[in-house]
């Protein structure tokens, strides 16, 4: 696979007019030319479509209808895609300019899941992940560009109304089909007041410890059974 292969850059919106122009903005500014844009709208009642309509051909594709959730709509989005990699953006988050050089440098092997670092609360966030610190808090969904063949095997459980990203992730760490490889850009500027910064998603909550005893090694299963036996003991 040569470096110039096609991101397709998914977003799901619903009343997202206040932060939408930005969004896309900072996505058609790219050096990197070989993006598509799919936005999937959850029929909003604000600006929103009428931002979407004066973007003309500038957004590939974009539907707005009726979904159950965040992760539906990215699993109706990553239907219509096109590209050979994946990166998905919310709609109040910006990409920067790093995100160009990361892809041009990087994507090269399509057994890989790349991820880089974030701007978070105007840090850079958050480097490498080893893998209990994956297993314990996971990886910025903004950071990673996955390869498409990911979503032929796999797609979002929409029942983790905030964490489905994380679940899938886990599970990608235990297919020997896939690696994770960390390169040292920073992609994208993520706004953390969505529904992610005040929902519990108590149903992931309930199958985190199954999905790394599952999917992870040895070392890792101990230090995350260890912790959460510290856990119980102080509740």
């Amino acid at each position: 696979m040569g470096n110039k292969s096609k991101i397709s850059i998914i977003c799901v919106t619903k009343n997202a007019g206040k932060h939408l122009s930005s969004c896309i903005d900072s996505i058609i500014s790219q050096k990197y030319s070989d993006i598509e844009l799919v936005i999937f709208d959850a029929l909003s009642t604000d600006t929103t479509i009428d931002i979407l309509e004066s973007y003309g051909n500038k957004i590939s594709y974009w539907k707005s209808e009726q979904d159950a959730g965040i992760y539906d709509a990215m699993n109706k989005a990553l239907k219509c895609i096109t590209g050979q990699w994946v990166y998905f953006l919310g709609a109040d988050d910006t990409l920067l300019p790093d995100f160009s050089a990361f892809a041009e440098n990087e994507l090269k092997d399509s057994t890989c899941i790349y991820y880089a670092n974030v701007l978070y609360k105007g840090k850079k966030t958050k480097g490498e992940v080893n893998s209990y610190e994956q297993a314990k808090h996971g990886i910025f969904h903004q950071s990673i560009i996955y390869p498409a063949s990911v979503f032929r095997k796999y797609s979002y459980n929409p029942f983790y109304k905030v964490s489905a990203d994380y679940a899938l992730n886990l599970m990608l760490h235990g297919d020997k089909s896939f690696k994770f490889v960390y390169r040292d850009y920073i992609i994208a500027n993520y706004n953390d007041d969505g529904l992610s910064s005040y929902f519990v998603d108590e149903e992931f909550n309930k199958i985190h410890y199954s999905l790394v005893m599952k999917n992870f090694e040895w070392s890792v299963k101990f230090r995350f059974w260890f912790r959460n036996l510290k856990a119980k003991r102080r509740s």
